[in-house]
This record gives structure tokens, C-alpha cells and sequence, in this order.
């Protein structure tokens, strides 16, 4: 049985939208975490469609089993 490798999906309103800092943390919009990264990169599209017309919005995609396993990382 292969291993569940998770990734989370969450977003918000950024302070450039090059970078990676978030506005308000309190407000960040949690969309879920997801078994995979094909169905993490589905809700991350559709979450990511959504705000297509706000610059400052920003939705990324966190590989929980990197964090979860380092040592296993090549």
C-alpha cells in the first residue's frame, strides 16, 4: 500500500502578490487537505479561480508529508 502523501490547500489576501506574506493571518481561507497533489492541485485551481480578478488573492499548495517525513526527503 502506497504511502498518503498530503498536501494542504489554503489562501488570502497577500502583501505583494510575488511574495508569499499574508495579510491577515486570521483571514485565511483554509480549503483543505487532500490525499494527493492531483486532488490538491483541482481544489487549488478552483479556489484559485474564484479570486482570478484579485491580484492581491494568492492560493497555495503545502506538501504536509515533506513536513510530516524530512528525512525521507531526496
Amino acid at each position: 500500500m502506497a504511502n498518503t502523501l498530503m498536501h494542504m490547500v489554503f489562501g488570502g489576501r497577500v502583501k505583494d502578490p510575488q511574495g508569499l506574506e499574508f495579510e491577515d493571518l486570521k483571514a485565511v481561507d483554509f480549503v483543505g487537505i487532500f490525499p494527493d497533489y492531483a486532488s490538491a492541485e483541482k481544489a487549488w485551481r478552483g479556489a484559485a479561480q474564484r479570486t482570478v480578478d484579485d491580484a492581491q488573492m494568492k492560493y497555495v499548495i503545502v506538501h504536509l508529508h515533506k513536513l510530516l517525513q524530512p528525512a525521507d526527503i531526496g
